[in-house]
């Protein structure tokens, strides 16, 4: 008997120990860049260059379109995939990012960050060859930003959530730069403003629902930190979004119809968020997220329709 019930203990210790191995890696697929480079939210940075590039007064040029297009997006696909070079630890402690590439091992944390060096530098050289220097200096710009600003004041302060939105606003001036290779123009400073409001609404709202999982893995964000702040921001940002749009026509970049138009998709997010503000909850932060994700590409889409075509030549 005293035979059988060491066995039956060396069984059970031998199970405990292969439940804490590492599980076999899965094998290699070229998704795991998908994953990487965040591809759903490159192309939404991409879609906002590219409503900056045709809204910029100045005739269209196709390859220049395509270059400022792709080195956008590999740019993006950059500070995303370095970002989760830098995060891999943090991000298996939460049920939303844990089945990230480098959290179950699809690859070597050498691998991904050689592939995010990689892209980036293939997407600076892209726009400062073919496209103009100051779009490569926003995307170099907005790459170390991203993650040596952004990424790390995420676990030190809530000031991190202001320094995504400046990265955010940036790839509408990039568009525009590689136009009209300037800056310096108020209309693109506009379109940033209007891309740094939104982001309050549009994150705040879904880091609501994950303010147990940012707790758990030490991330300061106010949604953690401070609610009531979080609520406060997402509808006085959502409030600038009226002024902000009101000034596109003003500085004659569209006719006047897209005030009226902007005002009635602006009101409706605002009202979104005074409820989101009244009472924080998950019935209050999911409509308001799912109505940002629709705000935004109607705001573009009627930046496009209403766009005055007599200024593209000056």
């Amino acid at each position: 008997d005293s035979n059988v019930s060491t066995t039956l203990h060396k069984e059970e210790s031998d199970s405990s120990f292969d439940s804490l191995r590492w599980t076999p890696a899965p094998k290699y697929a070229p998704s795991g860049y998908t994953a990487l480079s965040k591809s759903k939210l490159s192309a939404f940075v991409v879609l906002t260059a590219m409503a900056g590039y045709a809204l910029a007064p100045g005739a269209v040029s196709v390859p220049i379109l395509l270059y400022t297009t792709v080195g956008t997006a590999l740019c993006s696909a950059s500070a995303n995939a370095i970002n989760q070079w830098l995060e891999a630890p943090y991000d298996a402690q939460m049920s939303r990012t844990r089945n990230r590439p480098l959290v179950r091992h699809g690859m070597s944390p050498l691998h991904a960050f050689l592939a995010g060096a990689g892209a980036g530098v293939t997407g600076v050289s892209i726009l400062a060859h073919f496209v103009n220097p100051i779009t490569a200096v926003l995307g170099a710009s907005n790459i170390l930003l991203y993650t040596c600003v952004y990424t790390p004041l995420k676990r030190t302060s809530i000031v991190n959530t202001w320094a995504g939105a400046v990265v955010g606003a940036i790839p509408p001036m990039m568009g525009w730069a590689a136009c009209t290779g300037t800056i310096s123009d108020p209309g693109a400073w506009v379109l940033a403003a209007i891309l740094y409001a939104w982001q309050f609404p549009h994150f705040n709202s879904l880091s609501w629902n994950l303010r147990a999982d940012y707790s758990k893995a030490g991330y300061r964000m106010m949604s953690v930190t401070d609610p009531a702040l979080n609520a406060r921001t997402s509808l006085r940002h959502s409030l600038f979004l009226l002024p902000l749009c009101w000034m596109v026509p003003y500085l004659g970049l569209t006719t006047w119809w897209f005030a009226l138009d902007s005002t009635i998709v602006n009101a409706t997010l605002s009202a979104w968020a005074w409820k989101f503000w009244r009472k924080s909850s998950e019935k209050t932060a999911r409509p308001l997220f799912f109505a940002s994700l629709v705000h935004l590409p109607v705001v573009l889409a009627l930046l496009m329709i209403h766009k005055r075509h007599d200024r593209e030549d000056e």
